[in-house]
């Protein structure tokens, strides 16, 4: 007998099998019985006396989201610094949320932050004497909302040692003035040089972190993810949060490549494989071992934006003439392959940062390195962006049995689109941008990720994004390559079956049927009655993992 029962709901099964229901019956957080109506199920013997019961009143009822590519370790940390993401695009508005931030912590040694857009400024670079207006006494680091280059003030450029005569890193660029000094912008290698200058981040703010990132994430409905960069002391974190059950999330943390430490780094993760994740979880006691560890996420080149992502033919200049730079391959090719090789051999899944048609090339190549050497595997490894893509490597993720993971928000008009990338691009690549479409009709498993902080994780909005090629917040505008558009249904397919595969969590979650996790989330109206508004409106009233309600509001509550 179940002892929660879902009603008179629009439910999308996401089963292609069965893909629509309106009642849904759970027992100890398992599905026990899918209906066409609540008769069916009292029919069939699974509803009886105490179970609770929400009456939907034709709202949504479907699996619960995952994002296959997220950093809620770093966006965790970011909510408990000076985050920029919400605030209105305005030099202005960022410099005097600093300025407060920086006033009212006068015991912090460092400003630290994240989240400023490269569209608000010139070229794409802010600049050093604009941030010291904000903090003239203490260094500040800012990284931007993609991760890809930081905004710094000039105390901090003294702390680093970075001026005129400061080559750039290996990977990387120091933005600079006429005379050669630093800008206040780095970008990449330059960026990660600066770090090590940083205060360090404890286990215990990460964890903090964490908490802050799951409870926001599970508002909108994400009950899974994978977190797309992990470093030892983030998996110390997770492991913690996971150990004491405060995990109440499904974890997917990926090992993080060091670019420059070559094959000798894979003992490491080996080893690190062996004491986080589900069964060092249970090793310890923990009740829950949501972890998984099984992940290596290797970055293979930059953004287009700052010029580092990896093309197959150069950039162009301002007046569309190639240059000479066709971005940065971030590791070594004669590495790359073996490194693939290795790690499916040794069981691993691989993710990938691909976003330039370059690397994604490289990225294929290296797994059908391995799949030579291996054979099949149940890696299931991932490319993630895939801004541009070759149309000749398209059906070899079907043939290679490799994911696209996709950032729908990014694949839309907006200025660091039109304004830092198509020009440089020119017209003829700019149109292999972002082809969901192109990978959907070749048979190419999909699976969903916000990039969050880059982009926000609310599943909706991502939808009608990859379903109109138009942002929420730009209805109206032109869609951006709208044949490379997907439907409704596949597009919630990639946040929930798709991502599910890729989370090797298919098994047990990402679809409602019987014998699954009652992983379920409910929205706020039926998604696909267009005169229930536009989809990316809809917001999450319920979430659950297993049967246990993680989020809910008034709204839910008042559905019984």
């Amino acid at each position: 007998m179940a002892d929660l029962v879902f009603v008179h709901g629009a439910v999308l099964t996401m089963d292609p099998t069965r893909p629509r229901a309106s009642a849904v019956a759970v027992r100890d957080g398992q599905i026990v019985g899918i209906g066409v109506d609540e008769a069916e199920l009292r029919s069939a013997g699974v509803i009886g006396q105490g179970a609770r019961r929400i009456d939907l009143g034709g709202r949504t009822l479907m699996p619960s989201y995952q994002d296959a590519h997220v950093h809620p370790s770093m966006a965790g940390v970011g909510l408990l610094r000076c985050p920029l993401h919400d605030l209105e695009k305005s030099q202005d508005a960022y410099l005097a949320a600093i300025r407060v931030y920086a006033d009212t912590h006068p015991d912090r040694p460092w400003i630290l932050g994240d989240g400023w857009y490269m569209e608000v400024f010139p070229g794409g670079t802010p600049s050093r004497q604009d941030l010291d207006r904000a903090v003239p006494d203490r260094p500040a680091f800012f990284v931007n909302r993609d991760g890809h280059g930081a905004w710094v003030n000039s105390r901090a450029l003294e702390i680093f040692g970075f001026d005129r005569d400061t080559p750039d890193p290996p990977h990387g660029r120091i933005e600079r003035e006429p005379d050669g000094s630093p800008s206040g912008t780095l970008h990449e290698g330059a960026m990660e040089a600066a770090r090590a200058f940083l205060p360090e981040t404890t286990v215990d703010d990460i964890a903090a972190g964490l908490e802050l990132a799951q409870a926001y994430l599970q508002r909108l409905g994400i009950t899974a993810w994978q977190d797309a960069w992990v470093t030892p002391v983030e998996l110390e974190a997770y492991r913690r949060l996971d150990v004491s059950g405060r995990l109440t999330a499904r974890a997917t943390a990926c090992h993080w490549w060091e670019r420059e430490e070559g094959l000798d780094q894979i003992e490491g993760i080996v080893e690190r494989r062996g004491e986080g994740g589900a069964s060092g979880a249970r090793a310890r006691g923990g009740s829950r071992a949501r972890l998984r560890t099984n992940t290596v996420k290797i970055m293979l080149d930059g953004v287009a934006e700052n010029f580092t992502a990896a093309m197959l033919a150069p950039y162009l200049d301002a007046d569309g003439r190639p240059t000479e730079n066709a971005g940065i391959d971030f590791v070594d090719l004669e590495t790359l392959a073996p490194a693939v090789t290795r790690l499916d051999a040794l069981g691993f899944q691989v993710h990938f940062h691909a976003l330039g048609d370059r690397a994604v090339r490289h990225g294929l190549d290296a797994i059908e390195a391995a799949r030579r050497a291996n054979g099949p595997s149940d890696g299931r490894h991932h490319l993630a962006h895939l801004q541009v893509v070759d149309p000749v490597d398209i059906p070899r993720f079907r043939r290679l049995d490799a994911v696209a993971t996709i950032q729908p928000l990014w694949a839309t008009h907006e200025p660091q689109m039109d304004d830092l990338t198509v020009p440089f691009l020119g017209p003829e690549r700019s149109r292999l941008q972002y082809p969901f479409g192109s990978l959907h009709r070749a048979g190419a498993r999909i699976a969903g990720g916000s990039d969050w902080t880059v982009s926000t994780p609310n599943v909706p909005m991502q939808v009608e994004t990859a379903v109109n090629r138009v942002a929420p917040g730009s209805r109206g505008r032109e869609p951006f390559l709208p044949e490379q558009s997907l439907d409704v249904i596949d597009a919630f397919a990639a946040f929930t079956t798709g991502s599910a595969w890729v989370n090797h969590l298919d098994t047990e979650t990402g679809s409602i049927e019987v014998g699954k996790a009652a992983d379920l989330v409910v929205l706020d109206r039926d998604v696909l009655d267009r005169a229930a508004g536009p989809i990316g409106d809809a917001v999450v009233i319920g979430t659950w993992i297993e049967g246990e309600i993680v989020h809910s509001t008034p709204d839910l509550e008042a559905l019984g």
